[in-house]
């Protein structure tokens, strides 16, 4: 038989050295990825190469038994089992089941209302978002026995490394067991492991199920990006559904209260229960397909071993993070005497090349189904089509089951396209339990928080412009040097939020700079400021809205938009200003304080700009969240902005991507407020967000220069202004994500693999220039007019500007990915410092 790595090896002399069953479990394919060209597909993990289930699930089993018989039984009680999203999902699971004793969780990509966090990381390599920890129980990782963290691959162990890290500061324990299908470290990276214990204090097992490593020759990215280019072509979606017969759907009869799978922990009693229930659910499967019953095949059994599999040869597709519970219908399937095999859809794009030594060999195309949280994308199933199916049982969850499932370019289209007969069987979303506070213990913690502050004391705003919900932190040291903090905050060691940059002194040019856009661009602002401030109350008639600036890019516009209202409707709105904080959400002591004296309902939460959309979901999280655990609702998630270039709001003044001059300063043009702090020493649970006021830069601030010069055009524009709202109020105004698309290709074609260090538009980009270590910027062709300071700041930095095409923004500030001195290969990509 043919190794499904030949066609990789030979073009790009790539070996796979190591235990002689490696070739067996590992094949070789391409992707798009400047960082790591090849892909190593396991052949037993269920993800892109259709398998029995019975060698899924079995691989799983016996390295779970092995972690038992390492750790005891009385240790095996004690411990917890963490699987990783999306492909370790059914694995992990299948440690937990070998190893029988402990409860289980998997990561997530899928926010869930009401579940708070427990943790998370991310993984810089994925193509996907960042991993949450949301366990139903907030003390299953609590415990201080033995956590076993489960992936399917060890090859540098950075990803099990800083979870490990990350967990073991919150909940410390003795002993950690890493398990993994195959150990691929490479020479440089086999002492590692020793070390990290040695540095948390902890002992640090590892059982893998094969171990080898991939040598690869010089010059091997270059020629893998080729390969891909030459081989990749567009794919054609699927005929209508008028050409094929439409799918199957079937009760599958999942038992009630039992989880779908891991995301919020399964016990050793959820598997219990699903064993007693899997007979029956895969009867009904059966007769779906119309193949013969466990009893059925059972009556007409040939003698043993002459019995081939009943019926037609059957594909159980998962979808993505469920994995578990298709893998385990698939193997009662299979158990009946079923031919079955086993594989899921992905977020992982790979190249598929027809030829029997390369590992993926048919990619089905298809749009996301499941409303994912960082916005619409491409998802695939690879090795169904030309599989030779006659069948294939399509097992998701209930949120996924919506209409672009079922669409003529949905998933059952396309497979329909290449399967005579398609069944669909939908799982119920698990539902966790959260407990709701009482009507008077909201009231009571919200009284005991302080009065918001206001100007002079705390900001150069007038005491009506707006009201801090925020503690003043003006007496701490929280500066840094810019590249301490970036290479903190990248190696893990720091939350951004925890310190704070130090403030950027506008040179003399740089200030003529800023006075010079912002008399060239006062109206342009105005016009938005009105826009936006009108679409708002059209959208509430009959209301007073409350205003609630993002701090501290929204705040500015916020008071522009209080003026406006208060100029052209004679109205006195509210205003506050709010911290929230990427990956940490919005200050809940904040919304508490909001719902005691205002109708949440009222609330309208204003920002400056979008770029790639991460705040936006960040807070739609943070409010699901909050008023999940807290008993109130109402809070509308959805953000006002002056400007979405990004595409990821519905209520905008403009969705140009233009110069702000707000953007072009720090604090001296945002009240003398700093950016938001929320470090865990400063702040308590009962403490707002932390901010400080740089009273020592008034002679620099320009912060109601800006606002005055702005509200003064707000008559000239009023007429325009009326115009557009009337357009746009008849508009589909529903977000393309257009921005977070591009960023995501911006964050691939440049090597970054995070693309929250990719930083889009005018605003983003001078952030980058002020407090970050940027690497380079891209600036789109003929988009001069609005970058002449960005220009000036990267002048001043020595950072490259690089001219592009096509690009949705004006211009895009990079964040290099591993950020140390010179961190750049020759070639100008990101690569990992050593």
């Amino acid at each position: 038989m043919v190794w499904t790595g030949t066609w990789v090896a030979e073009r790009l002399g790539v070996e796979l050295i190591g235990d002689e069953e490696l070739p067996a479990l590992l094949g070789l394919a391409l992707r798009r990825n400047p960082k790591r060209a090849h892909l190593l597909v396991s052949s037993v993990l269920g993800k892109h190469v259709p398998q029995r289930p019975s060698v899924v699930y079995g691989s799983g089993l016996d390295l779970g038994r092995r972690v038992r018989a390492l750790l005891g039984d009385e240790e095996a009680a004690r411990s917890v089992v963490l699987g990783y999203a999306e492909t370790a999902t059914a694995l992990g699971h299948a440690v937990a089941d070998g190893l029988g004793l402990a409860p289980y969780l998997h990561s997530t990509r899928r926010p869930v209302a009401g579940v708070a966090r427990a943790g998370g990381f991310e993984e810089s390599h994925s193509h996907a978002t960042s991993h949450l920890l949301l366990p139903e129980d907030p003390k299953l990782l609590a415990g201080d026995g033995p956590l076993v963290l489960v992936d399917d691959e060890f090859s540098t162990g950075n990803t099990v490394l800083n979870t490990v890290r990350a967990l073991h500061e919150r909940y410390p324990r003795d002993r950690y067991v890493v398990v993994a299908l195959v150990d691929m470290r490479s020479a440089s990276d086999l002492g590692r492991l020793d070390a990290f214990a040695a540095e948390i204090g902890a002992r640090v097992d590892l059982i893998s199920g094969a171990a080898g490593t991939v040598r690869l020759p010089e010059g091997v990215l270059e020629k893998g990006q080729a390969l891909v280019t030459e081989h990749e072509s567009p794919y054609e979606p699927a005929p209508g559904p008028s050409a094929h017969p439409a799918s199957v759907r079937i009760a599958l009869g999942w038992p009630h209260g039992i989880p779908d799978g891991g995301r919020h922990g399964f016990t050793p009693e959820h598997r219990a229960a699903l064993e007693a229930a899997l007979p029956a659910m895969a009867d009904r499967i059966a007769e779906a397909l119309g193949t013969p019953t466990e009893e059925e095949a059972s009556a007409e059994a040939l003698p043993a071993p002459a019995q081939p599999p009943a019926g037609p040869r059957v594909l159980v597709l998962g979808f993505e993070e469920l994995m578990y519970a298709p893998l385990r219908l698939g193997t009662a399937l299979e158990d009946a005497g079923h031919d079955v095999r086993y594989s899921t859809t992905t977020r992982s794009p790979v190249l598929a090349v027809d030829d029997p030594g390369y590992a993926i060999r048919t990619r089905l195309v298809f749009p996301a189904h499941d409303d994912p949280a960082d916005g619409p994308g491409e998802r695939y199933a690879y090795n169904v089509a030309g599989a030779g199916f006659d069948a294939a049982v399509v097992v998701i969850d209930s949120t996924a089951d919506t209409p672009a499932l079922h669409a003529p370019d949905g998933l059952l289209a396309q497979l329909a396209a290449h399967i005579p007969r398609v069944v669909l069987a939908v799982v119920p979303s698990y539902a966790p339990y959260t407990p709701q506070l009482s009507d008077s213990e909201a009231p009571e913690r919200s009284s005991m928080l302080p009065e918001p502050l206001r100007g002079p004391a705390f900001s150069s705003y007038a005491p009506e412009e707006v009201g801090w919900l925020l503690q003043d932190l003006s007496d701490v040291e929280l500066e840094a040097p810019t590249e301490e903090r970036e290479e903190a905050i990248q190696s893990g060691g720091a939350h951004y939020a925890e310190s704070l940059p130090v403030e950027y002194q506008p040179s003399a040019r740089y200030q003529e700079l800023f006075h010079s856009a912002l008399e060239g661009s006062a109206a342009r602002i105005a016009r938005a400021v009105g826009t936006v401030t009108e679409t708002v109350l059209a959208e509430r008639p009959g209301r007073s809205p409350v205003l609630v600036s993002l701090a501290r890019a929204g705040t500015p516009v916020g008071v522009l938009m209080r003026r406006w209202a208060a100029a052209r409707h004679g109205l006195d709105l509210p205003h506050y200003a709010v911290s929230i904080v990427r990956g940490r959400g919005i200050d809940a002591n904040a919304l508490r304080w909001l719902a005691a004296h205002h109708d949440p309902a009222d609330v309208v939460f204003v920002d400056g700009w979008t770029g790639k959309g991460a705040i936006t979901r960040e807070l739609a999280e943070a409010i699901r969240v909050f008023e999940a655990t807290e008993g109130v609702t109402g809070f509308d998630p959805e953000i006002a902005v002056l400007a979405d270039p990004g595409s990821c709001v519905r209520t905008y003044g403009t969705r140009e991507d233009f110069l702000i001059p707000s953007a072009c300063l720090n604090s001296t043009v945002s009240g003398l407020i700093s950016r938001t702090v929320l470090r865990a020493d400063l702040v308590g649970p009962d403490d707002f967000h932390g901010g400080k006021f740089y009273r020592e830069l008034a002679a620099a601030d320009v912060s109601n220069d800006f606002l005055d010069a702005v509200a003064a055009h707000f008559d000239e524009v009023a007429d325009t202004v009326d115009t557009d709202v009337k357009e746009l109020l008849t508009t589909d105004r529903t977000p393309t994500w257009e921005g977070w698309a591009a960023v995501e290709r911006i964050s691939e074609e440049y090597g970054i693999h995070d693309v929250n260090l990719v930083k889009p538009g005018v605003g983003e980009t001078t952030r980058v220039l002020l407090r970050r270590v940027p690497w380079k910027i891209l600036a789109k062709r003929g988009a001069d007019a609005d970058l002449a300071h960005v220009r000036l700041l990267a002048e001043q930095r020595g950072v490259p500007v690089e001219e592009v095409d096509e690009l949705p923004y004006s211009c895009v500030g990079l964040i290099h990915p591993h950020y140390t001195k010179g961190a750049t290969g020759a070639d100008g990509k990101a690569v990992v410092s050593q």
